[in-house]
């Protein structure tokens, strides 16, 4: 929570930044990148982290760090300062992301995930929508730096909860060394595709900084595959790596995050530039988006242990590609909107659930890790992909061309979703009325999960 709202509120921040600090406009988006490409990097490599050394230690160590960054950042002398702290305040949500992922599986049963999981759900979209509201009372009265000060006694009550809350730690799956050659070669891949998919609405598909981006990533990519193959100890153990479940909910929320992410950019410049609204008259048409993914998280928790992951998957995608068609018409922007934020909060509730369910304890954190890694590349290319359809033009006469290709490109992107969706589990069996009504597996006389295994040893 405290990441998104970190997020969103900087996007208010930066043009009193960049007045204060003296900075162009390059630097400002590099408070923005910097962050995007540390926290993206190390995402998988926190998770393996918190499976070795435990997640409670790394979570408190990621929201420590985080405060400590964000107080820095609030007495930063230059840009340069700040561009380097944001980066350290990646570093630091690399480590606290996974953790709390890997928490929620250690203290709840997999069929008994969805309810916390639509919580986090929940939470994250509260403080995305709150995150312009709080920026901008900050800035307007106490100045940007206060942004960054709020952070600190958030982490603080974080770091307090973290302590009091005990869960069971589970065995140590990381003997041996840890696999540095892997977690290089990782850091450098995602490091070099997000910064060229960033590139992406400055320089096109086709510039040499993008090719030679995206060139380097696929070379960095297949010798990870190679050094994870030859090692010991990989990174991403073969487990989870040959898991359906887990890389289905990988790539469905990559899909489905890219596709958000852009229909927002194009929508953003598309109300703006185009129909002439104001940045509060944007924010309230979209406002139907944010209240439906927060109200839709829990009903889609419900609505999974009912019905199975698979159903609401495929339910959540189609809503998402169809709301994102939808904003095409000024007449059903704002029920687009909410129907994209209904089939996402089915998307992000239902994927997250399988995901972190279907992790046996011992590595929970890496797949933590490649689930938020998959929610942080997806948004650079769902932009990337919008960018290069036409979003975002210059103000003008042709301001508003490429907005409807950009929107069905994305449309496009999210039915894509519903491959991956397809092939997460359906309904449980044994699933009954009992579900709904809070009786667990031992109370109808099945067996539970193991404490230490696999949720279902036919997915493993």
């Amino acid at each position: 929570m405290i990441v998104a709202l970190d997020g969103t509120v900087l996007v208010v921040a930066q043009p009193s930044m960049r007045r204060d600090l003296g900075a162009s406009v390059a630097q400002v988006q590099w408070t923005s990148t910097a962050y995007l490409l540390t926290v993206a990097a190390f995402l998988v490599v926190a998770g393996r982290l918190g499976d070795r050394y435990g997640h409670s230690r790394l979570a408190i160590t990621g929201v420590l760090g985080f405060a400590a960054a964000s107080a820095g950042i609030a007495l930063a002398p230059g840009v340069g300062w700040v561009i380097a702290l944001r980066a350290a305040q990646g570093f630091f949500g690399a480590l606290l992301q996974p953790a709390t992922l890997a928490l929620l599986r250690l203290a709840y049963p997999p069929d008994r995930l969805a309810t916390p999981v639509a919580v986090r759900t929940s939470a994250i979209g509260v403080a995305a929508a709150a995150g312009p509201l709080l920026g901008g009372l900050l800035v307007a009265h106490l100045g940007w730096r206060a942004v960054f000060v709020v952070n600190v006694p958030l982490a603080l009550v974080i770091a307090a909860l973290i302590l009091a809350v005990r869960v069971p730690e589970p065995e140590r799956t990381g003997a041996g060394r840890p696999p540095l050659g892997s977690a290089a070669l990782l850091v450098a891949a995602v490091a070099a595709l997000v910064h060229a998919l960033a590139g992406v609405p400055a320089y096109g598909w086709t510039a040499p900084p993008t090719l030679l981006g995206l060139g380097g990533a696929a070379g960095l990519g297949v010798l990870l595959v190679r050094w994870e193959r030859r090692g010991a100890h990989p990174l991403v153990p073969a487990v989870v790596a040959r898991s359906m479940p887990v890389m289905a909910s990988m790539a469905l929320l990559l899909t489905a995050s890219g596709a958000l992410s852009g229909a927002l950019f194009t929508a953003t410049f598309l109300l703006q530039d185009v129909r002439g609204l104001g940045a509060y008259d944007t924010a309230l048409r979209l406002l139907p988006l944010t209240a439906v993914m927060v109200a839709g998280a829990p009903l889609a928790g419900f609505a999974q242990r009912r019905f199975g992951a698979r159903r609401i998957a495929l339910a959540g995608t189609g809503l998402v590609a169809l709301g994102i068609a939808a904003l095409c018409t000024e007449a059903l922007t704002g029920a687009g909107g909410a129907v994209l934020g209904a089939g996402f909060a089915a998307v992000m509730v239902t994927a997250t659930g399988t995901v972190v369910g279907d992790a046996p304890p011992g590595y929970a954190g890496v797949i933590g890790g490649l689930k938020q890694t998959a929610t942080n590349v997806g948004p650079a290319f769902g932009i990337a992909l919008a960018a290069g359809a036409g979003a975002g033009t210059e103000a003008g006469a042709g301001a508003g061309a490429g907005a409807t290709p950009a929107l069905l490109a994305l449309a496009a992107l999210a039915a894509v979703g519903l491959l991956p969706a397809s092939l997460l589990p359906g309904r449980p069996r044994g699933a009954a009325a009992g579900d709904l009504v809070g009786e667990d597996a031992g109370q109808r006389g099945e067996r539970a999960p193991a404490a230490h295994g696999p949720a279902d040893g036919e997915r493993w």
